[in-house]
């Protein structure tokens, strides 16, 4: 009975689809140049047994409020996603790591307490079904190597530099700000 409304739009990273429920956001995925057909059989297979209906009219406001993020956070966008209890608790940790930040497999394997799962870390970092909302793109390998993506190694580092460049705004403008009330007018 699960109906997923979708559409594809423009985004700073290149054409996605997001896929919607009454839920929230359960897909959001990058294309490769000209391959909706492929970005659908893949939302497809996420979800083999809900009904799947074009709604670019539904995702388009939400598309606009996505890539449009303040401080790297999407204040009051709701996400469904369905994963196993350990893949949530790797997808809660990406979610903590700070806007134009990256750790690596095994940061995250220590702060969810699993320290020898770097390899079952790794899938559920993979298997992250929306990207952007949930920071995978900020996981590297412990070499420092920025490692796979799944919607490939240009994507990742230009999300990697855009929100770098945010972070470096983010701290300069807080910087210039006076430290306490102003005190100049007596």
């Amino acid at each position: 009975g699960l109906t997923i409304q979708y559409g594809f739009h423009p985004s700073s990273f290149g054409e996605c689809l997001i896929g919607v429920t009454t839920r929230g956001v359960c897909h959001l995925g990058f294309l490769q140049p000209a391959d909706r057909c492929a970005a659908l059989a893949e939302l497809a297979a996420e979800w083999p047994r809900a009904h799947i209906e074009e709604a670019p009219h539904v995702t388009a406001p939400l598309a606009r409020r996505l890539f449009t993020r303040i401080n790297g956070n999407s204040p009051g966008i709701d996400l469904h996603v369905p994963g196993t209890n350990f893949q949530i608790k790797v997808w809660e940790a990406l979610l903590r790591i700070p806007l134009g930040t990256v750790m690596s497999y095994e940061d995250i394997a220590r702060r969810i307490h699993a320290p020898r799962a770097v390899r079952a870390v790794a899938n559920a970092v993979a298997h992250n079904p929306v990207a952007w909302l949930i920071p995978c793109h900020r996981v590297i390998r412990k070499s420092g190597a920025l490692g796979g993506y799944r919607w490939g190694e240009t994507r990742k580092k230009a999300l990697l530099a855009w929100e770098a460049a945010r972070a470096g705004a983010v701290k300069s403008s807080a910087a210039s700000r006076p430290a306490g009330p102003d005190t100049s007018r007596r």
